[in-house]
């Protein structure tokens, strides 16, 4: 499996599934434009390689997970059926109707023991770290021409329950309002919007973590509709087959994925609204703009070399189908 986004897109070159783009293109809309045209091409198009934005920004990858075929490759399996029956033994197994059939359960359950996600000292996405680096220094793309701005569209957002310290990770848009704040799409029956009313309930504010740019199982899992309870981490281990590495955070008191190429440490305070929108969504139609959270920028970590993975939301086909 694919530690990170690296070995995924060089493993695509290697298949002759990525395309390289060297010459400069927009992140306003330009980009978008080509990645809309991919996504649209019989067999869902190439995986992209945008490798020199215009403004000298780090490279842009989009469209690496644009066809069957390339997300079976993510996620190590032949079909995504026997991706269903995996994930459907591990969130739904048989309740136990006497003593012998909880035995049979502990392979389960050891399974699941050994695979928990573990912290490690130090990783690659923070070999850079930047106190005062602002969300200039990332190409985010916008997408559409009457967007309300740039849009962060495939980021990892990780929160905590303030009460009981449970884990979410969700995948949420991120408008970019200015270099160090950006809204905060959560719905109401997201987790993380869950963690945002306990925090508002309390009176205090909520620290995030965004990772962008995760290894591929983990951008899967944070999107699973996973029950209640059950850590993505937990699911994204027994689908790499390898226990996912975390490193702590430099400014919040949460943890990422340690092979993520950039991570955004931050925080949203309680009653803190601003106006979202619109934005370009799944149906081919413009969501309209309304009052979200927003999201305070402290710290950016990244590689040395980053890349920038974003995916483009509108009318299927599109990659998210």
């Amino acid at each position: 499996m694919f530690v990170d986004v690296n070995a995924f897109i060089a493993e695509l070159e290697r298949r002759k599934e990525l395309a390289r783009i060297a010459a400069p293109v927009h992140p306003s809309l330009e980009i978008a434009a080509v990645i809309d045209r991919a996504c649209k091409s019989p067999g869902g198009g190439p995986a992209l390689l945008f490798e020199q934005p215009t403004g000298g920004a780090m490279p842009v990858a989009a469209n690496l997970y644009g066809s069957l075929s390339r997300i079976c490759l993510a996620l190590g399996v032949e079909t995504l059926d026997d991706l269903s029956h995996e994930i459907e033994a591990l969130t739904t197994p048989p309740m136990p109707k006497g003593f012998m059939d909880a035995l049979k359960l502990m392979p389960l359950v050891n399974r699941l023991t050994d695979l928990m996600p573990k912290t490690v000292k130090d990783g690659p996405c923070q070999e850079v770290v930047k106190m005062d680096g602002g969300l200039d220094e990332i190409p985010v793309l916008t997408t559409w021409p009457e967007d309300g701005g740039p849009f962060i569209t495939l980021p990892l957002v990780i929160t905590k329950d303030p009460e009981t310290g449970m884990r979410n990770i969700g995948t949420y848009r991120m408008q970019v309002f200015d270099r160090r704040t950006t809204g905060m799409h959560w719905q109401r029956h997201k987790g993380g919007a869950q963690h945002h009313r306990v925090a508002e309930r309390l009176g205090q504010r909520l620290e995030v973590a965004v990772a962008l740019g995760a290894d591929p199982v983990l951008q899967y899992t944070a999107t699973a509709p996973m029950p209640e309870g059950l850590d993505e981490l937990m699911l994204a281990g027994v689908l790499a087959k390898r226990r996912v590495e975390m490193v702590k955070c430099r400014t919040v008191d949460l943890e990422v994925p340690a092979h993520a190429q950039i991570v955004l440490e931050g925080y949203v305070e309680p009653g803190e609204r601003r106006r979202e929108g619109p934005f370009g969504d799944h149906t081919g139609l413009y969501s309209l703009a309304d009052d979200f959270p927003v999201f305070h920028l402290q710290c950016i970590t990244m590689r040395k070399k980053p890349i920038y993975v974003a995916t483009v939301v509108g009318r299927p086909p599109m990659e998210d189908v």
